[in-house]
């Protein structure tokens, strides 16, 4: 599939999310778990959440799985952090069917290869946004951003 790569600039969307440092080996068995821990918090605290995002803060990797927040809501200090997605300029595309991981390192490998192309030099935070589930997987879309370096 061909991914049509774009730059934009982000806003610095509040999230709440878990920030942990893990291995790229453990992640795909860890998110689902820290996924559904920032969830259990934001419904057990009467909160309005967004779209599910992931935020690779470097290539350890340190990252910070949860929701966006629509609206306020009091975050306790410990695991459960307030954060936000990443402001500036970043190149995007969209992974068509996903949460398929393939459809997403393909949305990822074709904005560095877009990047390299063109002269960007990226710094190497990354992030997804996930869009809201359907009952038709086929319309399902991640958008994956790269942030780009001033």
């Amino acid at each position: 599939m061909v991914h049509a790569v774009s730059i934009v600039a982000t806003s610095a969307t509040p999230t709440v999310v878990i920030r942990q440092e893990t291995t790229w080996e453990r992640f795909p068995a860890l998110w689902g778990e820290l996924l559904d821990e920032v969830w259990g918090y934001v419904r057990g605290a009467g909160g309005q959440a967004g779209r599910n995002v992931m935020v690779y803060l470097d290539d350890v990797p340190t990252v910070e799985v949860g929701v966006e927040l629509d609206g306020a809501l009091a975050v306790p200090s410990g695991r459960i952090v307030s954060s936000a997605l990443p402001e500036g300029r970043a190149a995007t595309a969209i992974a068509h069917r996903a949460p398929s991981p393939d459809a997403i390192a393909a949305a990822h490998a074709a904005v560095i290869e877009w990047c390299e192309a063109n002269g960007h030099a990226r710094t190497g935070v990354r992030w997804e946004v996930y869009d809201h589930w359907r009952d038709d997987p086929d319309s399902f879309q991640t958008a994956v951003y790269w942030r780009l370096a001033p």
